[in-house]
């Protein structure tokens, strides 16, 4: 029997009632999927990735416990945080969309993006990592790659090449080169051998490198073969030969002497062995080096580099990241055994890059002159027996960079440029003056097995403070020669050592300090003609600069290589009157008679490093009896 009319109507209501919210549940389901690799921006709320990364590490059961091999002291690694302004989404990681089509070489690599990845997901099995074990088998290698063969295999995040990652972004998106290369290792073997050192299996004494970084192919050549993973070297060592123009000057000025080994010849030309090292982080030991914990470190990371690394966030149970940041290179004069040889003395200059003057040679900072008294003392080690180290780290200006180091130069020369205010011209532009962060620093240094610094060419608290606070002492400080600093160097170096550099001498006082004033743009130009009006001087300091050959407070340091006191020449009343030359090389002195022309002298100053000053009422000219005429003054 048929139902009545309104029983019939109440079930299609039901019915109808059932479909709306299937419906519902179905948008909201399919909204979910969507969200799934779009919601990168809010990834540090999601309350599931620490429990599965907490699950997923308990399940490796191949990867060893890093606290069995370390003092048997418990791993505390800390979770993933929650956001404070975002709620946790509710996502069922277990029934995901798999990647495990990627392992496909057929799958056409530009079909699908990965945005990020989960611990536990379908198709993702990180080759075990156990930073700071001994056995590097049961360490295992670094994998970073997000090649088909290699992305469900990763046990790292970033990239290879640092900073020019990026470069080979765009030369796999121009089609410069094949997705699936796999480089050649043949004869590319590390040109010299290193350690194994007690060190390597200290995972908190070695966070910021790969101690397995130069044998890596070799090391793990059965996990590549047998699986078809991309594993690469992050470090290279290599022998080479040296040669700048102002060693061939120390030779020949006797401060360094041709061995045939370590100084191979009268141009200066030196042999050194080289290791080019990247940045390999080891997240929970850089977060206890800089007393932070993990999470704040991997969000800070996520958030600071525009999201570029999502998996900084969804990735708890990854603890091994390598950032696109410059890495550094080791210069060894002498045998590189002897570095980590207690018994041989050593030489070591930490030097940071600096662009404009380790290149290009600017002589408004001290660093090219650091650099090169660094080798020269590193060099004269290696000849005693022992071994001279340089360690140049790419940190460019105080790791700020170069935009803003020269944004800080023309606020400086644009004012009066004082070393009282040095600092703060730096900390106006960049909020802080220095982001080099020592700390990370000595990574290196128990990677090469020293254990003690015999003498260290550094003024630098912070650079001495880190090496020390990682237990390797520094029995002697150098710091750098007065005639070594640069006439416009004064202001860096003497603010500098007021702030707390190491130095033998003379430290200042705040009034001093304001005292010591840089060239600006217009003063010290070498080798042209220069204007007296656009120096600043008083009636009283033009009339003792062309009466007296005296010069200015703020002129004292003139352009100078090498350094020597600056001398004043008076035009010869004949054939050069109302000329005045200021020198710093005494062969401005010899080599340039005065009988020339105002020209002819001008022209020789291009090689001679003189000022030139032409003083247009200048009629006053003091002739010395004894000399006939030419009167020069200091």
């Amino acid at each position: 029997m048929a139902a009545p009319v309104a029983d019939q109507t109440a079930i299609m209501k039901d019915v109808l009632e059932a479909l709306k919210v299937l419906t519902a549940n179905q948008t909201q389901l399919a909204a979910n999927v969507d969200a799934i690799n779009g919601r990168v921006n809010i990834l540090a709320g999601i309350k599931e990735v620490e429990h599965a990364a907490t699950a997923s590490s308990s399940r490796q059961e191949a990867t060893p416990s890093i606290a069995a091999h370390i003092d048997n002291k418990e791993d505390h690694d800390v979770g993933v945080p929650e956001s404070p302004t975002v709620a946790a989404a509710d996502v069922d990681h277990a029934n995901m969309p798999s990647t495990a089509s990627l392992s496909n070489p057929h799958h056409a690599p530009t079909s699908r993006i990965i945005l990020t990845t989960y611990p536990g997901q379908s198709g993702i099995n990180p080759l075990p990592m156990d930073w700071g074990n001994k056995d590097p088998q049961t360490r295992g290698p670094v994998v970073v790659s997000r090649s088909q063969s290699t992305i469900r295999r990763r046990n790292a995040i970033g990239a290879h090449g640092g900073s020019y990652s990026m470069y080979y972004a765009l030369a796999v998106a121009s089609k410069e080169i094949e997705l699936d290369h796999k480089p050649d290792f043949t004869n590319t073997e590390p040109a010299s051998n290193i350690g194994p050192f007690p060190q390597w299996a200290d995972k908190e004494k070695i966070v910021s490198l790969d101690p397995l970084g130069h044998l890596a192919p070799w090391l793990f050549k059965n996990t590549m073969d047998s699986e078809n993973i991309d594993i690469r070297p992050t470090i290279a060592i290599t022998k080479a030969r040296m040669n700048l123009p102002e060693l061939e000057a120390s030779v020949r000025e006797g401060r360094l002497m041709p061995d045939g080994k370590v100084c191979l010849n009268d141009l200066g030309e030196l042999a050194v062995t080289k290791f080019a090292v990247e940045p390999v982080w080891y997240l929970p030991g850089v977060a206890k080096r800089f007393g932070i914990d993990e999470s704040t470190l991997r969000r800070s990371l996520f958030e600071h580099t525009g999201g570029s690394y999502p998996e900084l966030i969804t990735r708890g149970d990854i603890k091994v990241f390598l950032p696109p940041i410059g890495g550094l290179t080791v210069y060894c004069f002498g045998d590189p055994a002897k570095m980590a040889d207690a018994n041989a003395r050593l030489a070591l200059r930490i030097h940071d890059e600096c662009n404009s003057s380790d290149v290009f040679s600017s002589n408004i900072c001290t660093c090219r002159p650091y650099l090169i008294f660094g080798i020269e003392e590193a060099v004269k080690e290696a000849q005693k027996g022992g071994s001279g180290v340089v360690i140049y780290f790419r940190k460019e200006g105080r790791a700020l960079g170069e935009v803003t180091k020269y944004l800080v130069y023309n606020a400086r020369k644009r004012s009066a440029d004082r070393a009282s205010e040095y600092f703060q011209r730096t900390e106006n532009v960049a909020g802080v003056k220095d982001m080099r962060f020592q700390a990370l620093m000595p990574d290196i240094l128990h990677w090469l097995g020293i254990t003690k610094i015999d003498r260290m060419m550094s003024m630098s608290d912070m650079k001495h403070d880190a090496i020390v606070g990682q237990g390797i002492p520094i029995h002697e400080r150098v710091e750098l020669p007065e005639s070594w600093i640069p006439d416009d160097g004064r202001v860096e170096i003497d603010a500098k050592i007021t702030a707390g550099y190491f130095t033998k001498g003379h430290r200042m006082t705040s009034e001093e300090l304001e005292a010591v004033r840089g060239r600006t743009w217009e003063e010290g130009q070498v080798g042209i003609e220069a204007n007296i009006e656009d120096f600043n001087l008083s009636t009283t300091e033009v009339d003792a600069l062309q009466r007296d050959c005296t010069l200015p407070s703020h002129l004292e340091r003139m352009p100078q290589r090498p350094c020597l006191p600056p001398s004043i020449l008076k035009g010869d009343s004949n054939t050069q009157p109302g000329c005045l030359f200021i020198t710093t090389e005494d062969r401005c002195l010899s080599d340039h008679g005065f009988s020339n022309t105002v020209e002819e002298q001008k022209e020789s100053m291009y090689t001679s490093q003189c000022l030139y000053f032409s003083f247009p009422n200048f009629e006053d000219f003091h002739e010395d009896p004894d000399d006939g005429g030419e009167e020069f003054g200091n």
